[in-house]
């Protein structure tokens, strides 16, 4: 009589490949290319349905920038925002500190109470700033094509709610950088200011990296996996502890506080986590003759940058390591204009992450824990992507909080990374 009979494979000569190689998705509303090419030279695409197509031609142009230019202004963009909004200090008449009033803007989330006048005058810089470095700097030139890009572009941002993508080799704050106004901080309210941010309008994500990523289709494990990679001394008096309580609770959660249990666990070929929140401090580490890169820190001190990162996952490549990566890291240290700020999300990506979200500004404690607990709460219910998520709490911030900062995080990659539930998993 007919029988099953029970197979065991033991070579696999498609050498991974029965597996699709990317996770395939929506193509983006709007999708903007900046490649430096040879000689320093910058060219400019786009395309999208947000965009209008052209006749028998497209959207591209030259541009007379250079990228050591763009990137200086990219760097004073970040100082600008450190200083004018994150340090901001009240005086008295005299010039001396106003008691009890230690760099508010610093010490709360929450600016509600503050000075709508006030904030206008100091969001408006921002904005400004921003715009100038999108359209002034990088689209700068009155050559035809410049100014036709710059024109098309201009169109297609003054939109709202497009997802973005800036498939970009220049590292710059897309979310900081803003849409065309006419407002004065004597003419405009500060709502009207929020949303020429590109944060604020549109979901936003930058990308760089081709074919990063190759594994396996994951299914949905029956708890949640995440991971709290942290220095317990970091944020005391913030709402650090809820965070932890938050990634904690339904989910299968290990907690790393040290160098070695990081180099431990990114070691290991089975690592299979769908979110890893980091909450340390990070600063940038010397690379002669190369730019400064970003490291953390956990309790004991020891770096972890980007080498970090490939050193550990080059022989995992095909592993099921895809988790979205909360980079909630103030970088404290050097603040040079060269610094490469990227290359640890890059390496994050390179092996195996969906996506990367961090601050572009040495964010500050409070606001950063009232953020990450916001994000994590949400991201957890499976019910929204990260790209809907960030825009949606920079306008949370914004219109509840008056506070800009939510704009200064920004998405490598994973405008479209969703954590999978498993069915009956909870909520």
């Amino acid at each position: 009589m007919p029988r099953s009979l029970t197979t065991h494979v033991v070579q696999d000569p498609s050498d991974g490949f029965r597996f699709l190689p990317h996770l395939e998705t929506e193509p983006p509303d709007l999708r903007v290319s900046f490649d430096v090419l040879g000689g320093g030279r910058i060219r400019a695409r786009m395309s999208g349905a947000s965009v209008a197509a052209l006749q028998g031609t497209e959207h591209k142009a030259d541009l007379s920038v250079r990228p050591e230019d763009v990137h200086s202004a990219a760097a004073r963009l970040r100082a600008h925002w450190q200083r004018r909004f994150v340090d901001f200090q009240p005086v008295d008449s005299q010039g001396r500190d106003l008691p009890g009033r230690h760099r508010p803007y610093a010490t709360a989330a929450d600016l509600s109470a503050e000075s709508e006048e006030h904030l206008c005058g100091r969001v408006a810089d921002l904005a400004r700033a921003g715009e100038s470095l999108l359209f002034d700097t990088l689209l700068g030139g009155d050559d035809v094509q410049t100014e036709m890009f710059r024109s098309y572009l201009r169109s297609a941002l003054s939109q709202e709610g497009l997802r973005v993508r800036f498939d970009s080799d220049l590292q710059l704050p897309w979310p900081m950088l803003c849409t065309s106004g006419e407002a004065t901080p004597s003419t405009a309210e500060l709502d009207g200011l929020f949303a020429r941010f590109l944060g604020h309008r549109h979901q936003i994500e930058h990308t760089g990296a081709a074919y990063a990523w190759l594994g396996p289709a994951r299914t949905a494990p029956p708890r949640p996996t995440v991971s709290l990679n942290h220095d317990p001394g970091v944020g005391r008096a913030t709402r650090a502890k809820e965070v932890a309580s938050v990634l904690a609770e339904g989910t299968q959660c290990t907690v790393r506080t040290t160098y070695d249990e990081l180099v431990r666990d990114f070691a290991r070929p089975d690592l299979d986590e769908q979110l890893t929140y980091f909450w340390c401090h990070g600063d940038f580490i010397p690379n002669e003759p190369e730019p400064p890169i970003l490291a953390i820190r956990l309790t004991d001190g020891t770096p972890f940058d980007g080498y970090s990162v490939r050193e550990l996952r080059a022989a995992h490549r095909h592993s099921r390591f895809r988790p979205l990566v909360l980079l909630n890291a103030c970088h404290t240290g050097v603040a040079a204009a060269n610094a490469d700020r990227a290359f640890l999300g890059r390496m994050l990506i390179d092996h195996g992450a969906e996506g990367v979200l961090g601050p572009h500004i040495a964010m500050p404690q409070a606001f950063a824990a009232e953020y990450a607990l916001a994000f994590v709460t949400r991201y957890l219910r499976g019910t929204a992507t990260a790209g809907r998520i960030t825009n949606d709490l920079a306008r949370h911030f914004a219109a509840r909080y008056r506070n800009p900062l939510g704009l200064a995080y920004g998405l490598y990659s994973g405008m479209d990374a969703r954590l999978d539930r498993a069915p009956g998993g909870g909520a």
